[in-house]
């Protein structure tokens, strides 16, 4: 019985970890990851820059649509994206309590999230540790030894616009 269980706790235990990649898809105009973003958040959607002013007075700004284009996508798992903004600055997306995941296909896709925005440093260790998750070099990775103030986004849904 003690060995039945074992099996058992381990096979549930391998499971939660079994994914071997980001979801396959082609990322669609009208696709959607975690909710769908309601058509009248996406009219409503400001750019990235906007958001980017907007947090200068505020730190954290709750239940926000934003608007751009998909530069990365984490190649692991597709559990975070980075945006480009007009100013040349990465945004950078993950989502919430890691409910979904998208796939790689995003990538150079126009999308509005939905979401929580907020000014956040970044420290050297995670920075390195999503540098290492988008197969960058290890002299890449060495390089990265100041922490980062950037604009960070908790998506609750992803919807693909163009």
């Amino acid at each position: 019985m003690k060995n039945l269980f074992s099996v058992l706790l381990l096979g549930v235990s391998l499971s939660f970890y079994a994914q071997s990649g980001p979801p396959a898809g082609d990322a669609k105009v009208g696709d959607f990851y975690g909710k769908d973003v309601p058509s009248k958040l996406v009219k409503k959607a400001v750019s990235t820059d906007e958001l980017n002013k907007e947090l200068k007075s505020k730190n954290k700004i709750t239940n926000v649509a934003v608007k751009g284009k998909v530069t990365g996508v984490c190649p692991k798992k597709g559990c975070w994206v980075s945006l480009a903004t007009d100013s040349g600055e990465t945004f950078f997306v993950k989502m919430k309590d890691y409910a979904f995941f998208v796939p790689t296909a995003l990538e150079g896709k126009t999308v509005v999230l939905e979401g929580t925005a907020e000014s956040k440093t970044t420290s050297v260790k995670e920075l390195q540790h999503y540098a290492e998750d988008a197969k960058k070099s290890q002299a890449e990775i060495d390089a990265i030894t100041e922490p980062k103030t950037e604009t960070r986004f908790l998506a609750n849904a992803i919807k693909v616009v163009e």
